[in-house]
């Protein structure tokens, strides 16, 4: 999740956290501006809950806290905090801890890799991809310019299923030049009819950007690919994992 994301989810929190009443007193919904209120309460309560906690350092942040400045705010009164620099407080936590995120998955992720490189029937290339064939194929290997069908399944390294075609139970079909560079260089490499495990170095995905909230920053990415065929160019869909 980029920055300005995580601030607007932290807005939306501050909204629904202020809405509560710690009495659980019920409320009426007498007119359809009554019905609006609650609703926008709903939507604003379920985006928090959903992107908040899968935030870097979202999880640390104390929800009383957050309700206490809003209604201290709310009320007209002074902050403990101006608003002047309240903004770059937030940015710098939410900057902080993806970075300190972003150095734990780097980490996990070398060692992983490391590790799996031993592995017999892995092949590692001079930019860091592995691979290994779970199925040979003997058609044509599509080249960077081509368009490609294929069946996938995506996980991270802890097993979180992040993607997968095959789950839908539809493969895709997309230019070689859509994706990240981990796919458009195992690609290449694959002849049509094969299935192949590739294991993306961050570097070769989407390096130290969030992708979605089970994508983190600095993620090893892998994936199960069954390279169907090569189409015409304007089949072309919007590229996976995205």
């Amino acid at each position: 999740m980029q920055i300005r994301n995580l601030l607007l989810s932290m807005v939306a929190g501050s909204i629904v956290l202020a809405s509560c009443n710690p009495s659980n007193t019920k409320v009426n919904l007498k007119t359809m501006a009554d019905s609006a209120a609650y609703a926008i309460g709903v939507d604003l309560g379920n985006n928090i809950k959903k992107n908040l906690p899968e935030a870097p350092g979202g999880k640390e942040l104390n929800p009383d806290i957050i309700l206490q400045a809003f209604s201290t705010i709310m009320k007209g009164d002074s902050g403990l905090i101006s608003s002047s620099k309240a903004g770059a407080i937030t940015q710098g936590y939410f900057v902080k801890c993806q970075s300190e995120e972003g150095g734990k998955n780097k980490a996990a992720g070398q060692k992983f890799l490391a590790e799996n490189g031993k592995r017999s029937g892995v092949t590692t290339t001079a930019s860091g991809l592995q691979y290994e064939i779970l199925k040979a194929g003997t058609g044509p290997k599509p080249s960077a310019e081509n368009t490609v069908k294929v069946h996938y399944h995506g996980t991270t390294i802890d097993g979180t299923v992040f993607d997968s075609s095959v789950d839908r139970g539809e493969p895709v079909t997309f230019g070689l030049g859509q994706v990240i560079k981990g796919w458009t260089e195992a690609l290449q490499l694959m002849p049509v009819g094969s299935k192949w495990k590739i294991y993306i170095p961050s570097e070769l995905g989407y390096g130290e950007q969030a992708a979605g909230p089970k994508i983190k920053p600095n993620s090893v990415l892998i994936f199960e690919v069954e390279l169907i065929g090569i189409e015409p160019a304007a089949a072309a869909a919007p590229a996976p994992t995205k």
